[in-house]
């Protein structure tokens, strides 16, 4: 990097920063900061959405996956989100968006201790919340690593400049100010993502053109869909993950539902969001396919070829504006996620361990909200320092193996718990099925793993702890159902649009702690 480069990258910090104090002034109270007070128009909220699922990861540990195998790295990754969102754009979408505009809830998980009861809520709300500190930690990490490469600091220093950035603007702004930056990210990557692609299609002359580029011995066997752990298995467990993940169930996509103004809204945001994932990863993956031609990894697992290969082909002020695409990425999903969190502590967790929370007028919720995402991001770092220990091991074994696999169990109560297909399972399906899905998780990772020749599989690593909590959940409904008057009142107000006749009146929520509301059902 040059001074131009460090021109671009400083821009686009202060740009960052800019938005957020920008948007302070549209931040009132705790539904603005947390769900942006259902005002958001649906192409933002798409595009907010797409952009918030996406980190350095991709341009480091999904990398090296396409260094290594190819257009797996499409298939197995970008493909499932698409087709999961798209799936979810009927089935959850709508009906996260009523969670906000029908039960007046400004959390994804604040619907649970009606849905089912407390103790289900504040077992999933910390065990999410836990799970995030890792799930984030592994981004910061990525990001730093790039960093890393271009400068030459050190991944802590790394994690310090990229976190704190992040932590002025989401905490002044809100999820006015992620959406907004991410438009903005949007943008960047568009612009960096093309340079890229056009630097490497221009090289591949040198190696028989696009189509004869393929019959080059670097790149045996990069045509294949599923290759090495990547075959069919992962993928329909992977397909089956990211439908929960990518639609609510790692809580930051389900806020962006939950801004559109109504169910209808909500579904046309994960069209685009779907329509976008589907297309735009091509552009960005073709150059990582290409690597081996271009460059030779330092790395056993290929997480640097992106790196390396834009620092080779790209003159400085573009290169300048790809390095701030990789900080896009990151910063989007992060941001988002910590907005999240915050949503999570402030409104499901803080007024049950704190009496004086239940108490709290919107101002202080929403300073509350404020510190909470700050102790979220400080935290995350903190986990950040850790990735490639022994307890974490690399970037991507954080990404696909701890959150892939825990994902399940935790979304899966959530989730399914919107559907009226699904009302029979009460509080005890929920409970056995998220607990004994985290059980599954330990015993085929670990136990199991240790005692296998060549451990587990990675496809199994990641799918079977969805599937004991998938069959728990149905089974337990129907052995021991749990379809209260009340509780099927609420699912048909997360299931309808309006007041009319198939309608159940349920009562808006006092607050995030009180009793189970008491909800009658029309004549």
């Amino acid at each position: 990097m040059n001074g131009l480069d460090w021109a671009v990258l400083i821009g686009y910090f202060a740009v960052m920063v800019a938005i957020g104090v920008w948007s302070h002034k549209r931040v009132d109270n705790v539904s603005d900061f947390f769900t942006a007070g259902g005002r958001m128009p649906w192409w933002l909220s798409g595009i907010s959405h797409h952009m918030s699922g996406y980190s350095a990861v991709m341009f480091t540990g999904y990398a090296g996956i396409a260094y290594t195998y190819g257009v797996t790295s499409f298939v197995t990754w970008s493909f499932p989100i698409a087709l999961g969102i798209a799936i979810g754009s009927k089935l959850f979408a709508p009906r996260i968006n009523r969670l906000r505009s029908r039960l007046h809830v400004a959390s994804p998980l604040e619907y649970l201790k009606n849905r089912y009861d407390l103790k289900t809520q504040q077992a999933l709300a910390w065990s999410g919340m836990l799970l995030k500190i890792v799930d984030v930690g592994a981004k910061w990490a990525a990001i730093a690593t790039l960093l890393s490469v271009f400068t030459g600091i050190s991944l802590n220093q790394g994690i310090l400049i990229t976190g704190g950035i992040t932590a002025i603007y989401c905490t002044i702004g809100g999820l006015w100010a992620d959406a907004l930056t991410e438009l903005g990210q949007f943008i960047i990557q568009l612009l960096a993502g093309i340079a890229m692609f056009v630097a490497v299609f221009v090289r591949l002359d040198d190696h028989g053109g696009f189509f004869g580029v393929w019959d080059s011995p670097e790149l045996q066997g990069h045509e294949k869909p599923l290759v090495g752990p990547y075959g069919t298995v992962f993928l329909l467990a992977f397909l089956f993950i990211k439908l929960f993940e990518y639609n609510g169930g790692m809580l930051n996509q389900a806020q962006r539902y939950m801004a559109t103004p109504n169910a209808k809204e909500a579904e046309r945001s994960a069209r685009l969001s779907a329509i976008l994932w589907l297309v735009w990863p091509l552009v960005l993956f073709f150059p990582m396919w290409m690597s081996p031609l271009l460059v030779e990894s330092q790395k056993g697992d290929g997480s640097d070829s992106y790196a390396l290969m834009t620092e080779q082909l790209l003159p400085h002020g573009l290169l300048g504006l790809v390095i701030v695409g990789f900080f896009s990425h990151t910063m989007a999903m992060c941001s988002s996620d910590a907005n999240a969190i915050a949503a999570v502590f402030t409104r499901d967790c803080a007024p049950v361990i704190w009496a004086r929370a239940r108490a709290w007028n919107q101002s202080q919720g929403l300073r509350v909200a404020r510190i909470a995402t700050v102790v979220f991001l400080g935290l995350s770092m903190a986990a950040a320092t850790q990735v490639n220990s022994p307890a974490f091991k690399d970037i991507i074994t954080v990404v696909i193996k701890w959150v892939a696999g825990l994902m399940g169990p935790m979304a899966i109560p959530m989730m399914l718990g919107l559907l009226r297909a699904f009302r029979r399972s009460g509080p005890t399906a929920a409970l056995v099925s998220w607990s004994m899905g985290l059980l599954a998780f330990w015993l085929v990772n670990y136990p199991i793993h240790w005692s296998v020749e060549g451990g587990v599989p990675l496809q199994y690593q990641v799918s079977i702890p969805l599937a004991v909590s998938l069959v728990l959940y149905i089974l337990i409904g129907y052995i021991k159902p749990e379809d209260t008057p009340e509780r099927l009142a609420l699912i048909e107000k997360i299931n309808t649009d309006g007041d009319g006749a198939a309608s159940a009146a349920v009562p808006v929520p006092a607050g995030p702690a009180d009793d189970v509301v008491r909800t009658t059902v029309k004549d």
